[in-house]
């Protein structure tokens, strides 16, 4: 991990895992569009029921992606993109980190062509 701190693994952890569902990243998708929208609402563009679409939406919400408020009797739900952030964050870093590693391969590849030249 990075120095995001000692909670922020279980954070990525979460994220990674639940974006790994095809079905969860087309919800996380919708709702980025629409804003917020109900778990019915949701399921009328999806191919699995509404129950399953609530199944999905808690464990979003358990990985800190959605969030779900109660407005009457409906509950909608929102992004919530402090974790997805928090994400994107670990994987620029290891990016980063990757990329400066890859620049000292080359360095040191060029330098001992030179040397052998």
């Amino acid at each position: 991990m990075t120095e995001e701190g000692p909670g922020a693994a279980g954070v990525v952890d979460s994220v990674l895992v639940a974006l790994a569902d095809p079905t969860r990243r087309q919800l996380l998708e919708l709702l980025a569009v629409r804003g917020e929208a109900t778990a019915t609402t949701l399921a009328e563009g999806l191919p699995v029921t509404r129950q399953a679409v609530v199944k999905h939406l808690s464990v979003l919400d358990a990985a800190g992606l959605v969030t779900g408020g109660r407005v009457g009797r409906e509950v909608r739900y929102a992004v919530r993109p402090a974790a997805l952030n928090a994400t994107a964050r670990w994987m620029a870093a290891l990016a980063a980190d990757w990329d400066r590693r890859l620049a000292t391969i080359k360095r040191l590849a060029e330098a001992a062509e030179r040397e052998g030249e």
